[in-house]
């Protein structure tokens, strides 16, 4: 197929018009944006979380040093009154584009207000907290789902006792010894990127740079830093084993985040001049799609038992570890990724006050899966992120329904392709992807 010109076609279909009406309600809009990205880079002053990339212009940064103490009230009535101005237009425009620029800007600013009360101490129960930093809140799903999985796993394994003793013994033989970690991501990501560029061509110079860091809470994390530039870091606190370097690749880098912060710097910063787009704040709905972007991806670059193969043919063999038992592994994997909701059911438990952090560790190891030290590494993630958990599985459900209901499934790859890459060069509201 035709390789994807960074979706222009896509975005002609909004008419921005020329009229004097639409030229100042454009100028207005643009205002608008200049004083969300200023207003969501002096949320970063003092919430060193909040800003996860930007790359505007340095004359919209903060002039002055952040007060001792932190304005909230002053935060939150900006945020209000930006809000109730971006509404308007998104009420009065008779202009597609400016209608969803108007909507998904103040739909970001509810997450604003929302971490702004958050960073203050003012903490509301999971959902709701979801729901207004990510626009969506996730299903709950019950013990009796969980367990009836973890019954299907048991079927699987070989031996008898504790089906998580089980499952570690068999992920044990396919931990990347450490000398071989750096080799090993380099393949992955590189495969990926193949995969990518069969399907999209990517912006001049486009480049990353990997680091192994340790004393994080998550395993990978991905610093977009503009330009087309991105700095991967890879969490060596845990052992990372052999389907990690698969999924970090993905996820981290193609087609995940670093492709999806180039094709909207690309799509939307340079060629619309949409001002917004240059801040990332991560508690917001944007992070839905990144992260469930993200996830989906991994399965979108490598489809059906792709990632058995290029494991067994490439990757195994280069960490210098033994194929057999991978085919297994791989099937208790696709098991135990139906699992991953049982770690928004901690988190709703630990933020609302339901659960207890050793019932969660309990919980997150007998319903997750998870080893002593990466169920311990949740913890710390959950208590630092809070309902963020929710954007990593829903999230990817969402996107995942949304492109192979609208024809992008596994027989037919090359629309798959196409779907994703329109939906990451988009400002989407997270509530579009939602079955009514």
């Amino acid at each position: 197929m035709k390789k994807l010109l960074f979706f222009a076609p896509l975005l002609l279909l909004f008419s921005c018009g020329h009229g004097p009406a639409q030229q100042l309600e454009n100028k207005k809009l643009n205002s608008l944006a200049v004083e969300y990205v200023k207003l969501g880079l002096a949320i970063g002053q003092y919430d060193g979380d909040f800003v996860d990339a930007y790359y505007g212009p340095d004359s919209l940064k903060p002039k002055s040093e952040p007060l001792k103490t932190f304005p909230k009230d002053s935060l939150l009535a900006s945020a209000n009154s930006l809000m109730n101005d971006l509404r308007i237009v998104a009420n009065t425009t008779k202009i597609d584009t400016n209608k969803i620029r108007a909507n998904w800007m103040a739909d970001q600013l509810v997450a604003f207000s929302r971490r702004i009360r958050i960073f203050s101490g003012e903490e509301r129960p999971f959902d709701e907290e979801s729901r207004e930093l990510f626009g969506v809140a996730a299903p709950v799903y019950t013990d009796d789902f969980f367990k009836g999985q973890v019954a299907l796993l048991d079927s699987i394994l070989p031996g008898k006792g504790n089906v998580n003793d089980r499952f570690q013994k068999l992920a044990n033989k396919f931990i990347i010894p450490k000398d071989k970690l750096d080799p090993v991501i380099k393949a992955a990501i590189a495969e990926a990127r193949k995969r990518t560029l069969a399907h999209y061509q990517l912006p001049a110079g486009e480049t990353f740079t990997l680091e192994y860091v340790t004393n994080k809470p998550w395993s990978g994390y991905n610093w977009y830093k503009g330009g087309y530039k991105s700095t991967v870091q890879i969490n060596t606190d845990l052992k990372v084993f052999i389907d990690r370097a698969i999924d970090v690749g993905s996820h981290e880098s193609y087609p995940g985040h670093h492709v999806y912060n180039m094709l909207l710097e690309k799509n939307l910063y340079h060629d619309k001049g949409w001002v917004e787009i240059s801040l990332y704040p991560l508690f917001s709905p944007q992070s839905l799609i990144a992260e469930g972007s993200a996830n989906y991806g991994i399965e979108v670059a490598f489809p059906g038992d792709d990632k058995i193969k290029f494991a067994k043919n490439v990757l195994l063999p280069l960490a210098g570890l033994d194929t057999a038992g991978i085919n297994l592994y791989f099937k208790a994997l696709a098991i135990k990724g139906t699992l991953n909701y049982a770690r928004n059911e901690a988190a709703r438990g630990l933020i609302n006050n339901t659960m207890s952090q050793d019932k969660a560790l309990s919980y997150l190891k007998k319903y997750c899966l998870m080893n002593d030290e990466t169920a311990q590494k949740s913890i710390s993630f959950i208590k630092k992120y809070r309902s963020y958990v929710i954007n990593y599985n829903y999230g990817q459900d969402l996107v995942k329904n949304y492109i192979e209901s609208n024809g992008g499934t596994a027989k037919a790859p090359a629309k798959r392709w196409e779907l994703f890459g329109k939906l990451l060069s988009q400002e989407v509201e997270p509530v579009s992807l939602v079955k009514k």
